[in-house]
């Protein structure tokens, strides 16, 4: 093929997240396996824009699968969501001979993405986020890694919660998703959860349950509470100040995104890695890869940016028949 790839970039933009360095390894040597070269974008779009770009081997992903985080870093970038920012983009990829680019992150990495696609930059895009917020996958890389993070603080708390007979509002990530805090409140045995998706804002129905549990004994009252819901802090005292239970926040923040990752993160992330450098090896652009029934599948990026996703409804029920 007269347009065959012959050298990939990689770079990874937006939140970090548990399971990036893993990704980002799969890339580099699968791309090596392929005969191809690998540069690393550092910084994200930033880092493109500022040619921060550099010749990657397979030393350069040597012992890093077990660390969390990211060895290229990431950063926001106005200037890329700008026509102007875009074109400078594909041409620094031009001019640097990258005519194929793997972009880990989230949607507003994949839009990104899909701009470079637009200018004639092969695309593939793998679905790095620890709210596993986008909705052609049912798997992002991070997830896994943040909610043990998540579940074994509030484990901690709750046994403090226990001996001070209090009631504890635990805030985890989740500004337009409340995965993290579904799953936290099932695996913990929250007697509350508020998720950005379904809270109604009904605090005087949050009161009024808590009043009831201590009526019929128990000693603590666990609410897990959404970044997307939020104002923990406030809300804690005004609970307080209702029931007259000793109320606290903790809000859990960015010890979510850190951390070494887990096995099914590592080995997901490996997988969609090899397969972002295949689709490119096979002509295709402007797709992103997805776990979906078992299997790694791939969307066009488009598609993927315009489907829905809502948590799940037979989940959040259960959540709440569990703590009966």
């Amino acid at each position: 093929m007269a347009n065959a790839i012959k050298t990939i970039g990689v770079l990874t933009s937006g939140g970090d997240a548990p399971g990036m360095n893993a990704a980002i390894r799969a890339v580099v040597r699968t791309a090596l396996a392929r005969g191809l070269n690998v540069k690393g974008i550092m910084r994200g779009y930033a880092g493109l824009l500022k040619e921060e770009i550099i010749d990657m081997d397979s030393r350069s992903v040597s012992d890093i699968i077990q660390r969390g985080g990211t060895i290229l870093y990431t950063a926001r970038c106005d200037e890329f969501k700008t026509e102007e920012g875009q074109r400078k983009g594909a041409e620094i990829c031009r001019k640097h001979g990258i005519d194929g680019l793997v972009v880990i992150g989230g949607d507003g990495s994949f839009n990104g993405a899909c701009k470079l696609s637009n200018l004639g930059i092969n695309t593939i895009g793998i679905p790095g986020t620890i709210d596993l917020d986008i909705a052609c996958t049912e798997y992002t890389i991070g997830f896994d890694t943040a909610v043990n993070t998540a579940m074994e603080a509030i484990d901690k708390v709750r046994d403090t919660s226990t001996s001070h007979e209090r009631c504890s509002i635990i805030e985890v990530m989740g500004r337009s998703a409340g995965y993290i805090a579904l799953w936290c409140g099932i695996a913990n045995g929250a007697e509350d959860i508020l998720l950005p998706e379904r809270y109604d804002g009904d605090e005087q129905g949050l009161i009024n349950r808590i009043i009831e549990h201590r009526k019929r004994g128990k000693s603590h009252h666990i609410i897990i509470n959404a970044e997307g819901v939020g104002h923990s802090t406030s809300m804690a005292k005004r609970i307080e100040a209702a029931t007259g239970i000793e109320t606290r926040a903790t809000i859990l923040g960015h010890m979510q995104r850190g951390g070494r990752p887990t096995c099914k993160d590592r080995v997901y992330a490996s997988i969609m890695g090899a397969k972002a450098v295949d689709l490119l090896c096979e002509g295709k652009s402007n797709r992103v890869v997805g776990y979906k029934h078992g299997d790694y599948v791939d969307f066009d990026i488009n598609e993927a940016l315009q489907m829905k996703k809502d948590v799940s409804e037979y989940q959040y029920e259960i959540s709440k028949v569990l703590v009966r």
